[in-house]
């Protein structure tokens, strides 16, 4: 083989290799169909808050007064997201040349830095309301727009967590993570309007505060997953797929590093394979494109693998590595004029 090592970088959707479906590249699909569901979800959360908002100042209940502040934050969200799914569509520059994908990230950073603020809001609200009690009225139409909240908010979150996972997008799923337990708040708030009608008026307040810690909860677990993909971090399930799809490629004699991360709801993977140390660079390449392609069948999300190829025996960074290394070393023991 001519050269020691090759790198081949395939985008998805290249048309060169036969990557696209039809007329339209993949990943702008993804994009507008992340913006088609943040947009009705911020229609629908946004009429649910406005309903709520209608009946805690009838009613002066303060748990449903949480649950709205929440509903209103969520809906909040979809601000940041829509804008990132406009920013996914630009194209490449010369100084962003992974595109903006991060920005999405960064929308997902401040998605949970909403509900955080939404958890401090309704905190305040109960504690104050448990250190000054006020009456609750209007019991029938805080449990019927309780209900509605529920209703509205199970269906945003099926709604957003199937097109976050359709298009790989850790914020768009953690948002529907955070309308499923607002759902669930809501049931609280049901829970304690009927507590108030068997008597125990600072059920309402409690209730307030058990919604906050749930909340608490949206938090963190929407954090960890933002934040790891953030830091690179990546499903191992991810990995075993890229193995998986690589070594049973004709020609792939090995499989040496396989890395990978998330920029926005888009994959970029790195592989190291080997081929026989016979073989012509134009035999190393065709092998290239034959893993490429099963990447691509096997990873929806992917926008772009970068395939080493390396002859047998040969195979994998460290080798490279310690090739530099011996260079630096022969450089030093050059004679200087």
């Amino acid at each position: 083989m001519p050269h020691d090592h090759e790198h081949h970088h395939h985008d998805h959707g290249d048309n060169h290799h036969g990557h696209t479906h039809g007329a339209i590249d993949p990943s702008i699909v993804s994009h507008e169909r992340g913006l088609w569901a943040v947009k009705w979800s911020f229609v629908a959360l946004m009429g649910t808050a406005l309903l709520q908002l209608v009946v805690v100042i009838a009613s002066n209940s303060i748990a449903l007064l949480a649950d709205t502040i929440h509903n209103f934050g969520d809906a909040a969200t979809a601000i940041p997201l829509g804008i990132a799914f406009m920013f996914a569509r630009l194209k490449p520059s010369k100084k962003f040349t992974y595109g903006y994908g991060r920005v999405e990230d960064l929308a997902g950073v401040l998605v949970v830095l909403l509900i955080l603020l939404s958890a401090i809001v309704a905190g305040y609200e109960s504690i104050r309301r448990l250190i000054h009690p006020e009456a609750v009225g209007h019991l029938g139409v805080v449990v019927l727009a309780a209900v509605v909240s529920f209703v509205g908010n199970e269906g945003v979150a099926i709604f957003r967590i199937k097109v976050g996972k359709e298009i790989g997008s850790a914020a768009l799923i953690a948002d529907g993570y955070h309308a499923r337990v607002d759902g669930w708040a809501s049931l609280a708030v049901l829970a304690g309007a009927v507590g108030i009608w068997l008597g125990f008026p600072l059920a309402d307040p409690i209730i307030g505060l058990l919604i906050t810690l749930l909340i608490l909860w949206v938090v963190w677990d929407s954090a960890r997953m933002v934040f790891t993909r953030m830091l690179d971090g990546i499903e191992p399930d991810i990995l075993h797929e890229i193995h998986h799809a690589a070594e049973h490629v004709k020609g792939v004699r090995e499989i040496g590093e396989v890395r990978a991360r998330w920029i926005g709801h888009k994959l970029y993977a790195d592989i190291n394979i080997s081929v026989r140390s016979d073989a012509s660079v134009s035999e190393g390449h065709e092998i290239a494109k034959e893993v490429n392609h099963q990447l691509v069948h096997h990873l929806p999300q992917l926008g772009q693998a970068t395939i080493h190829v390396d002859p047998d025996g040969k195979l994998g960074e460290e080798h490279h590595r310690h090739t530099h290394d011996d260079c630096h070393k022969h450089l030093g023991r050059m004679p200087t004029k």
